[in-house]
């Protein structure tokens, strides 16, 4: 998948969906950048390092182990 990542996460129902995917993204930008500077400096000409749309969606009525199925056969149609 190397246009996307799928992250499958646990939180509380008063967390907002779009407190979550912008506190990922933030954590995830300055780990990377703190990993791989060369990403920093070329961002800082390009643009942003992720994409300002993100996907939610809740899972209640199946179960954990199909979810992680799901996300894990993502890798196989691309």
């Amino acid at each position: 998948m190397p246009d996307h990542i799928h992250i499958f996460v646990d939180v509380r129902q008063t967390v907002a969906s779009c407190d979550v995917a912008r506190t990922l993204k933030s954590i995830g930008a300055i780990e990377l950048f703190k990993a791989y500077p060369q990403l920093k400096k070329f961002y800082a000409k390009c643009g942003a390092l992720w994409s300002g749309g993100y996907f939610v969606s809740t899972v209640e009525c199946i179960s954990e182990s199909t979810v992680i199925k799901y996300i894990e056969e993502q890798k196989d149609d691309k």
